[in-house]
């Protein structure tokens, strides 16, 4: 399959505009809109104005190696030589074992020893067990996601990289990534309090019969502030609209344009500002985005000839209406279907021409 003849798009607008001036970039939406599409030419946008870039995919259903067209490791790896471009595809398993010194299930523990890993250990909290073991067998539902909210953090804090872009997975892991940070506080609190109480209840005991403190009731504590340290670090980033950027990435039908409202609401709920929606694979050539990019590289309906084409281009035309009123005090950008697969820097750079 050959590659979009494009080299001009860079005079249209400068890389920079489609990463935008935001530290964070994330996109989220339902599964197939093309979120891993929006992520990797933002980050090669950001790359190429000269910003050391990390992409990070979250979704398991990983695609990134496949537009970028080369191996993405699954910690941060060179994606490119000649800009400063990074990526990572976070592999569920992997992120279950490194999990597993924090108590979140998996291998079940780090051979540096407890509360080794990035985010501390909440296995040592609980007595040295495996807070995430499930006792049905297996670790505990959304232990998973959970080891990748840990990760992701511990790449927002990589001082190597001044942005890092995310491509979420679809909207309901998203969601429920999402909801880690105040489940984690609201559980580690409760813990906190039961080892508090506990640790008085050891204390008591050690003063009426004497003898060294056999409880270890300070056991696991520092790893357990260090990591409601890191969550309440997470959610101040997600919330600060001068540091993140979250963006809904949608297509041109009525069920999809829905479904975005309904992540934009629960992103309100959280505090989470969404400033830009995308919608892509919008069937016209919007030659007044990118004029250098051949007509031929989009896909423009025959209205004239073909009868599912104007039915196609009515329900888009529809949907479209429908974002716009929707999305109403936001950035509304629209990226064309184009003929060719995004695959390779030409046509991620016709589609980072779009996103500005």
């Amino acid at each position: 399959m050959s590659e979009l003849e494009v080299e001009a798009v860079e005079d249209v607008r400068t890389p920079s505009v489609a990463a935008g001036t935001a530290e964070y970039v994330l996109y989220g939406g339902k599964g197939g809109v093309g979120k891993t599409t929006m992520a990797a030419a933002t980050g090669l946008a950001s790359a190429t104005d000269g910003t050391p870039t990390l992409v990070v995919s979250t979704d398991p259903a990983h695609s990134l190696s496949d537009t970028y067209r080369t191996d993405v490791p699954s910690r941060p790896g060179r994606v490119r030589d000649d800009v400063p471009l990074w990526g990572v595809e976070i592999d569920p398993d992997e992120a279950m074992e490194r999990a597993g010194a924090m108590g979140l299930g998996g291998a079940g523990g780090d051979a540096e020893g407890a509360g080794a890993g990035p985010m501390g250990g909440l296995g040592d909290l609980l007595g040295g067990g495996d807070a995430g073991a499930n006792p049905l067998g297996g670790p505990m539902p959304g232990a998973d996601e959970a080891a990748a909210m840990q990760l992701l953090v511990e790449y927002l804090d990589d001082e190597r990289f001044e942005r890092v872009v995310v491509d979420t997975a679809p909207t309901g892991h998203t969601l429920r990534l999402l909801e880690l940070p105040e489940l984690m506080d609201s559980m580690m609190g409760r813990m906190l309090r039961f080892r508090e109480k506990m640790g008085g209840m050891m204390d008591s005991m050690k003063g009426l019969f004497g003898g060294d403190d056999a409880a270890g009731a300070g056991t696991g504590m520092d790893g357990v502030e260090e990591v409601r340290e890191r969550v309440s670090r997470l959610r101040d980033v997600l919330t600060d609209p001068a540091r993140t950027d979250f963006r809904i990435v949608t297509v041109p039908e009525e069920m999809s344009v829905v479904e975005a409202k309904r992540l934009r609401e629960r992103l309100e709920e959280f505090g989470i500002p969404v400033s830009t929606v995308v919608v892509n694979k919008v069937m016209e050539p919007l030659v007044d985005v990118v004029p250098s990019v051949p007509s031929e590289a989009f896909v423009s309906p025959n209205l004239e000839e073909c009868e599912f084409c104007q039915r196609r281009w009515d329900v888009q035309q529809d949907a479209l209406a429908e974002a716009q009123d929707l999305f109403r005090g936001r950035d509304v950008e629209r990226v064309p279907l184009l003929a060719e697969e995004v695959r390779g820097p030409d046509a991620l750079r016709v589609v980072a021409a779009c996103l500005g």
